[in-house]
């Protein structure tokens, strides 16, 4: 089950037409479009990371520019999900949906999210320039489209990527990162890993809950040529492939620090920026973090290479949100946010967002070639956006039950409660028992990924 590179129809109906809009005669189009909405005041949720700390940098300027007060409360992603959910039941008080890949079944279905080609029916509040066909067409289907239709525009975007030490790398002999898993486990593994230093070759941010079951158990079944469902959304993890690539991460825990279950993606950046691992795979999000000589003891020792390949190729992480304007929002304050998201996710802001620490979806920006010199994770994140990765992790509304699946029994796995092929039959079992109860054998939900 992977994902080609497409675009779907709407996303190309709705390109088309935004693209015959008219070019703004003046630089003002978010001064106009802001003035009746004067003093309205927006509310989101964002999470502390460097996307989110870049927008809030520079959100003066919007502010400044269209009188609208962003309101932001900054909440642990492992409580963001539930808090959202929460506030769309009881129709609280969030204009603007933060959306993760996974999430945007389950928001669409319910109708807690306003179809961008709604709000792009009315030119007075849409940006002339709004370009749809410029984001990345991978991140625009995958982050913020939903059986057909647009829903967000991708905001935070991550692709996964090799960060490692290369002076730990060259001191252990090395010239260039491993290209292959296979490399990592046989060859860096042994010679970059002495627990007498308190220093390892790997660590893999692993803590239970969405990090384990997206950011763990999953890095480790595409490469391996083995996936989480089949075609009939039967589970797929008895498969020789996907059993080939569970018990790999098992045996590659010889070669990560003490206590790595339990690493969130704080701790896995932290033990790389402090020297205690050569290496990790992590989000490109992470980047400012490992450069910044504030967090990070690496220096000029930092390098980046895209993820090692498996015996199924090179298939690296995708993750990332949109930014969606809510339903439950106010006419007005539905106007207000969707002029928000396009200031946030346009080609305008891009370049600076991206100084700012954050990585945009846009594609234009990293045709810029000071930015390409300046940040070395663009090209190999670039490259990974532009070769149609996996559908990393299935996208329908059931996969928040079935990730609580998964981050028990895969960190089960990892401590050694349970074995690889029993955590995954437990696995596999309780999944389809969700998917049974939901409709998804039955016709009474569509099989969308």
């Amino acid at each position: 089950m992977k994902r080609a590179l497409r675009i779907c129809a709407s996303v190309v109906a709705l390109a088309a037409a935004t693209a015959t809009m008219p070019v703004a005669a003046m630089a003002d189009w978010l001064e106009d479009a802001a003035k009746p909405l004067k003093g309205t005041e927006i509310n989101g949720i964002f999470l502390d990371r460097p996307g989110y700390r870049a927008i809030i940098k520079l959100l003066p300027e919007f502010e400044k520019k269209t009188g609208i007060k962003v309101n932001y409360e900054i909440v642990p992603y492992e409580n963001t999900r539930e808090k959202e959910v929460l506030n769309f039941t009881s129709q609280g008080d969030l204009t603007m949906a933060l959306v993760d890949l996974v999430w945007i079944g389950e928001f669409a279905e319910n109708g807690w999210l306003v179809p961008v080609e709604d709000l792009a029916k009315d030119k007075s509040i849409t940006d002339p320039n709004l370009n749809l066909k410029g984001f990345f067409p991978l991140l625009l289907d995958a982050f913020g489209t939903w059986d057909g239709k647009v829903y967000g525009l991708p905001f935070d975007n991550y692709s996964g990527l090799l960060f490692y030490n290369k002076c730990m790398l060259k001191d252990a002999g090395f010239d260039k990162p491993p290209a292959t898993w296979d490399e990592v486990m046989n060859v860096y593994g042994p010679k970059l890993t002495d627990a007498s230093k308190n220093q390892y070759a790997y660590a893999l941010q692993s803590r239970r809950g969405e990090t384990q079951s997206a950011d763990s158990f999953m890095r480790f079944l595409w490469p391996f040529g083995g996936s989480l469902l089949n075609a009939e959304f039967k589970s797929n993890l008895m498969s020789p492939e996907s059993q080939k690539g569970l018990q790999f991460r098992q045996d590659l825990m010889k070669y990560m620090p003490p206590g790595d279950v339990s690493f969130d993606h704080a701790e896995a950046v932290n033990a790389l920026a402090q020297g205690q691992v050569a290496m990790i795979t992590e989000w490109s999000a992470f980047y400012p973090t490992l450069a910044d000589p504030k967090t990070s003891k690496i220096g000029d020792c930092l390098a980046v290479a895209p993820e090692p390949a498996g015996p199924a190729g090179r298939l690296p992480a995708l993750g990332g949100f949109s930014l969606a304007v809510a339903a439950q929002a106010s006419p007005e304050q539905q106007k207000a946010t969707w002029l928000f998201i396009q200031w946030a996710t346009s080609e305008d802001i891009a370049k600076a967002y991206v100084d700012a620490g954050g990585v945009s979806g846009r594609m234009a920006v990293y045709d810029d070639p000071a930015i390409k010199e300046k940040y070395q994770f663009v090209e190999p994140m670039v490259a990974s956006w532009q070769s149609g990765v996996p559908e990393y992790r299935p996208r329908f509304p059931a996969w928040p039950a079935i990730s609580e699946i998964i981050a028990e029994w895969g960190s089960k796995m990892m401590l050694g409660e349970v074995s690889v092929e029993g955590g995954s039959k437990e696995i596999g079992t309780r999944m389809e028992e969700v998917l049974q109860k939901e409709g998804y054998y039955d016709g009474k939900k569509k099989l969308l990924q």
